[in-house]
């Protein structure tokens, strides 16, 4: 054999890099190595960026600045599992820091996260798959991102995971997700209810309480609570709160069961197996604030539902609401009262807080926390509506003031709900008296100007319902209360503009108030209102007529006819016919004009004027009675219908005891004026003629103040057509004798009888001009016309029936273009 020869070792080929060991203790420089192409290289670089990011945020942000993320984000999709799992275990910790969440939302990674769920993927790396998803998911732009990536249906599959750590990051993702209702929907498609349910029987709080939190919010759906109930879920949810050990998680298994009261059939299961006792003996004995505040929110939701609030009832479940309202957490009471307020509904109830829950509510009211006031002011308006009883107990336990001075709260549900409870209080006179009394008028001055349409709808109803008496519309009226009313009417919200109208045509009932409104241009706008199909309703229409009614001188104007129940009063006149939408100036404009070619302004009035007569005069008006106004005639009426009753009387009973206490020494006084007069010298009838002119003719602008307190010119001669008038006519029996008699005297007061060929020569316009240059003036009062046509007859004829109570006459007068007989 030969000698063997030692084989040298072979050189390494001159193209290999002799291996090399480096120790960095920069993060730049492994960031740098996040490029590399060696598999080894990169997993032990995501290795020491992993361990770098767990120590604290501040490392997140720098590894952020050194552009560590782009080049992590490739290597989700490594081939190498090693690479692939450490670098989605960097991502799990990473994402928790906005700004990265911020660059993986734009560099969209999430199709390259959401493939590491997987089941042929590691559970580490489900570990933290689903936990970067669970980080990122807590915005709303990821959300939709996880959900459009088909992110939900892995998650659902690995709440079946045995480890812990992916079941919670699972469901924490699914719970941040079922907040979009898109989500919910396709939740209960992919059968998620019972995989959530097995998670309460976890021996890990935090997963249990995840789950509770989630089925809080899927259960909001109907399908999600019928799948609920029919994987036994109910049950689970009674045994957690039965558990006192399980207390932390009392509050949101109450938030999952209020939710299911919701469903009747799940009600009826609750209170067949005995849960709905439990569940109020549990609201009412716990000593834990949200658990009650959850209990008092769960049975709120479920007395939506009549049958529901019958069951409650049957459990006497006011008595835990009224023990509820006096719990020291002002969350408690808040869902106590609204609890209360969705009981109300039930008659039953409504009688059971007559005496207990009303007195509480009402100490409520004065509570330094808001939201309590409003929750109680609604509870109290849900239980007087159409509950006189409740109304008045509201009244009795000194409910009118706080609820007066909530009417200022800064919060809209408070003032609306406030008002409403004032307004079912108002509907019985005494407590309207005691609300009046308290300067309600004032007080909603600030909700009339509110921007909220609920709050203006009920303020105006609340007007409308304490507005009633003319004392109340004078303080309206004094407050500044009439503008804003006025302007409601503009608004375009249906029921504001329908209560702005009823409380407007409330208002209208007293003349000055229709006068006042009018000028605020309430009129105009109805009329506005009523001229459109979809804007108009019977309040507007009703609120329009009101106003006319109130308003005869503009309604005689704008319509040239007044109805039989339209009893003119002093101060009415004709100023002619105008078209709708022009505005009539006032008398007292008027009086004070220049007289001019223009139709003279007809004025109806038996007061005496503010120039008192003279000495020499002292019998006349005391004979004709000037203090007498044509409103006061409805005593008058009464009087004149007694003495029809007695068989009218004969005329020497009516002089002993003369009607409306009027003095017989008229006739008398007048026969005497008629007879002195024609011996007088021609300086006394001059001096009696000037007189005359002084209680007649109103004062000039030339000579008088404009601003000085204005009364209208007093006539004279009207008051004694009155006079005459009555004392005449008041003996006939007959209705039809009364008319022809009346319209006889009318007619020859004006002229007489003029035939239709020598109407031309009556001259009674020349005669009205002449009395319009007397009394310099455009304005005449009725009784000085002595040549009139058609329409100054008719509006003789009217005041004169009214005086005569000829009720009947009332139907033939009113045309302007038709004389009276």
């Amino acid at each position: 054999m030969g000698k063997k020869i030692k084989k040298e070792a072979e050189p390494p080929p001159k193209d290999v890099f002799d291996p090399l060991t480096i120790e960095s203790k920069k993060a730049a420089t492994v960031v740098l190595m996040l490029n590399s192409p060696e598999e080894e290289i990169l997993a032990k670089a995501c290795e020491a960026i992993y361990r770098f990011a767990l120590k604290g945020e501040e490392n997140k942000a720098t590894l952020l600045e050194l552009g560590a993320v782009e080049p992590l984000t490739k290597l989700l999709t490594h081939e190498d599992k090693i690479v692939r799992r450490n670098a989605t275990m960097i991502f799990g910790i990473l994402a928790s820091n906005n700004d990265v969440k911020k660059l993986l939302r734009e560099l969209d990674v999430m199709h390259s996260v959401i493939a590491q769920l997987a089941p042929e993927e590691e559970v580490v790396i489900h570990e933290f798959a689903s936990l970067c998803l669970a980080n990122m998911s807590a915005e709303y732009t990821s959300k939709v991102q996880i959900f459009e990536h088909g992110g939900l249906e892995p998650l659902i599959r690995l709440l079946s995971s045995p480890d812990p750590d992916v079941k919670k990051n699972s469901i924490e993702c699914i719970y941040n997700l079922v907040q979009d209702f898109q989500c919910r929907a396709t939740l209960h498609e992919l059968n998620a209810i019972p995989p959530i349910l097995d998670l309460l029987k976890s021996e890990y709080p935090i997963i249990q309480l995840l789950a509770l939190k989630t089925l809080g919010v899927v259960t909001y759906d109907k399908e999600s609570r019928t799948m609920l109930r029919e994987n036994q879920g109910v049950d689970q949810l009674i045994k957690i709160l039965e558990t006192k050990e399980w207390n932390d998680l009392h509050v949101e298994a109450l938030s999952v069961v209020a939710n299911c009261l919701e469903d009747m059939d799940t009600m009826v299961l609750i209170q067949q197996t005995g849960g709905l006792k439990k569940l109020l003996s549990f609201a009412e004995n716990s000593t834990i604030p949200d658990i009650q505040k959850n209990a008092a929110k769960a049975i709120s939701k479920a007395a939506s539902d009549s049958e529901n609030r019958k069951l409650f009832h049957e459990q006497e479940v006011e008595k835990c609401l009224v023990a509820l309202l006096g719990s020291e957490s002002d969350g408690t009471k808040i869902a106590a009262s609204q609890a209360i307020s969705a009981m109300s509904e039930n008659a039953g109830s409504k009688e059971f807080f007559n005496n207990q829950g009303i007195p509480q509510l009402i100490q409520l009211l004065k509570s330094d926390n808001e939201e309590v006031r409003e929750a109680a002011a609604l509870a109290l308006a849900n239980l007087t509506t159409c509950n006189p009883a409740n109304a008045n107990a509201a009244a009795e336990a000194d409910g009118i003031e706080p609820l007066i001075n909530i009417l200022s709260s800064k919060r809209d549900g408070a003032v609306a709900n406030a008002a409403t409870v004032l307004t079912n209080m108002a509907m019985q006179e005494p407590l309207r008296v005691n609300i009046q009394s308290h300067d309600i008028m004032h007080a909603l001055i600030g909700p009339l100007h509110s921007a909220n349409t609920v709050v203006q709808s009920k303020a105006a109803l609340t007007v409308a319902a304490t507005a009633c008496d003319a004392e109340a519309q004078t303080e309206l009226r004094n407050a500044g209360g009439l503008e804003p009313l006025v302007e409601l009417l503009r608004s375009k919200n249906d029921e504001v503009r329908k209560n702005a109208s009823w409380a407007v045509m409330v208002c209208a009932n007293e003349e000055l108030m229709a006068v006042e409104l009018c000028k605020l241009g309430a009129l105009d706008i109805l009329e506005e209102i009523n001229l459109s199909v979809s804007r108009k309703n019977k309040f507007s229409e009703a609120a329009h007529n009101k106003l006319l009614n109130n308003h005869l001188s503009l309604k005689y104007s704008q319509t040239g006819y007044l109805s039989s129940s339209n009893i003119i009063s002093d101060g009415f006149y004709d100023y002619g016919r105008i078209n709708p939408g022009t505005k009539l100036p006032p008398l007292k404009d008027l009086a004070f004009q220049e007289p001019s070619d223009l139709r003279a302004i007809l004025l109806v009035n038996s007061k005496s004027s503010e120039v008192s007569p003279p000495a020499s005069m002292e019998d006349k008006s005391s004979d004709v009675g000037y203090g007498r106004s044509i409103s006061s005639s409805s005593s008058l009426r009464r009087a004149s219908k007694e003495k029809t009753n007695a068989a009218f009387g004969s005329p020497t009973e009516e002089k002993s005891e003369p009607a409306s206490g009027r003095n017989t020494a008229l006739g008398k006084g007048t026969a005497k004026e008629k007879a002195s007069r024609k011996g007088r010298g021609k300086k006394e009838e001059e001096k009696v003629k000037e007189e005359e002119e002084v209680l007649a003719v109103p004062k000039l602008p030339g000579e008088g103040n404009y601003d000085k307190e204005w009364y209208p010119p007093a006539d004279s001669d009207f008051c004694v057509y009155v006079y005459e008038v009555t004392k005449s006519i008041l003996p006939i029996t007959n209705i039809k004798e009364q008319i022809e008699v009346l319209a006889k005297y009318v007619a020859e007061k004006m002229g007489g009888k003029i035939p239709k060929e020598k109407l031309h020569d009556f001259g009674w316009e020349l005669h009205i001009s002449e009395l319009k240059y007397q009394l310099k003036s455009n304005v005449v009062p009725i009784g000085q016309i002595k040549k009139g046509t058609f329409y100054h007859r008719a509006l003789l004829f009217k005041p004169a029936a009214l005086e005569c109570l000829i009720d009947a006459v009332f139907i033939c007068w009113g045309c302007r273009n038709k004389t009276p007989y």
